[in-house]
């Protein structure tokens, strides 16, 4: 809700000028390896890039909403930092979104989906380990945590997003979500949405025979305001609507160089200490917030295309139990067989593999990003940037069919860290073309694009 007419800002919300500031300690590095780099791990793949993430250059901050394990409608802005007194011991985690104070349950919930996105469990330290004494140079670059999302779901989005298109559109698609979810949380948009509903939509809907069953989101919309969200031409013209959580909802240019009615550039965010993140931006929706979207609508309204139907199904399925993320990752706990390829039971990773496959929209690319998401970094998801490396940093030709049997061969020493090997080729020719990617100002994370790089490397 804007401040009160010649007031502060944040007068409206006094609540928000103290944040609850908990400390989450770092695990002394294995010996040999290197120390854990904030900067290094957060700025270590496009993920980071992606909304509702945001890393603040000039602070080295990194900012998004986190969900309450108390209340999975509820989002609050966290702030990840490097501890002021203690550097090299510990992170400080500033929640600057809560309106009261955090229960120990929400706490905890919050350093954990922190000690996700970075990687800092015992298991992820070991392999960071092990992986830098193959790697010198990661080592000294303190490479080999990768960052991930908060949660498994929000992974799986993102890697259909990953796929098939463009890195602007990858970006413009995640914002999109974020800012859906913005809407779907905002009871002023509600009922925006219903105040337009026509009549004829009306009297359709009182002649409906309610056989859909329909999740409660965290909107709490009633079933008349769903039936308006079916509709994209009812839902898209919010541009002068001002909520309670929505401060500022700046436009953003679509892939086409349009700008749609309702275009949040996450990059445009400012981090102002009066102004808190989920004020501006939504968080990434979860399963409960899209399993009852139409699929056109959602398709339009974020961009999607045929990713819509899948990231709903998706949805849907972990709703109705179809589908349970924390069996996914119970496997991924499992220990591998000790000797590779002499046990009758599938590993862990062939165990997720075959799960991922049977999803609709969970081809090998996305499958493989997926699975390195959850900690596996043996398999290299190959697409056209892969054959674009290989052929300038290597000088090996390839075809997609070929490409495989090539990264086997250039990174196979680094089993079973293939990946990571990898990506430190791939990470450090994009910081060598854009300049060190952590010192980038978000705006700039479109000029991620194909055409760029070959003109990059034609000039190189």
């Amino acid at each position: 809700m804007p401040s009160p007419e010649g007031g502060d800002p944040a007068a409206a919300h006094p609540q928000r000028r103290v944040p609850v500031e908990l400390e989450l300690p770092l695990a002394p590095a294995s010996p040999g390896a290197a120390p854990f780099d904030l900067e290094a791990t957060v700025c270590s793949h496009g993920l980071f890039m992606m909304a509702p993430n945001r890393w603040d250059p000039a602070s080295r901050v990194l900012v998004r909403p986190l969900r309450l394990a108390s209340d999975r409608a509820t989002s609050v802005a966290v702030r990840v930092s490097r501890h002021p007194a203690r550097p090299s011991d510990a992170l400080l985690v500033s929640v600057v979104g809560a309106p009261d104070a955090l229960s120990p349950l929400d706490q905890t919930s919050i350093l954990e989906q922190v000690r996700r996105m970075l990687r800092l469990n015992e298991e992820d330290g070991r392999a960071v380990a092990e992986f830098q004494a193959m790697h010198a140079m990661a080592r000294e670059a303190g490479f080999g945590r990768i960052f991930r999302s908060p949660t498994l779901f929000e992974d799986m989005v993102k890697c259909i997003l990953l796929c098939n298109c463009q890195w602007t559109r990858t970006l413009s698609m995640s914002a999109a979500l974020c800012e859906l979810q913005l809407e779907l949380r905002s009871s002023s948009i509600t009922q925006d949405f219903q105040s337009r509903t026509p009549p004829i939509r009306e009297r359709k809907r009182k002649c409906s025979n309610k056989q859909n069953v329909r999740v409660k989101l965290e909107t709490k919309f009633n079933e008349d305001k769903l039936v308006c969200l079916e509709d994209p031409n009812l839902a898209t013209d919010t541009t002068n609507l001002q909520t309670q959580n929505s401060f500022c909802l700046p436009s953003a240019a679509s892939e086409t160089g349009s700008t749609s009615e309702v275009s949040l550039d996450h990059s445009e965010l400012k981090l102002g200490n009066d102004l808190c993140l989920e004020d501006c931006v939504g968080d990434f929706p979860t399963p409960e917030e899209l399993a009852n979207l139409d699929e056109d609508f959602l398709a339009k309204r974020c961009n999607l295309g045929y990713r819509a139907k899948r990231i709903v199904m998706l949805a849907r399925s972990i709703v109705e139990g179809k589908i349970s993320l924390q069996n996914l990752e119970e496997i991924r706990k499992m220990s591998e067989p000790a000797i590779e390829g002499q046990s009758s039971t599938p590993s862990p990773y062939e165990r997720l593999n075959e799960e991922l496959s049977t999803i609709s929209g969970f081809g090998p690319f996305t499958r493989a990003n997926v699975l390195m998401c959850m900690g596996f970094f043996h398999m290299i998801p190959a697409d056209t940037e892969t054959i674009r490396h290989l052929k300038q940093f290597h000088k090996r030709a390839s075809t997609i069919s070929s490409v495989q049997k090539k990264l086997d061969n250039i990174y196979g020493k680094y089993s079973p860290f293939q990946f990571l090997a990898y990506w430190f080729e791939l990470w450090g020719f994009y910081n060598k073309q854009f300049g060190k990617i952590s010192d980038m100002e978000p705006i700039n994370y479109r000029l991620f694009t194909a055409s760029y790089l070959k003109k990059a490397t034609v000039n190189s």
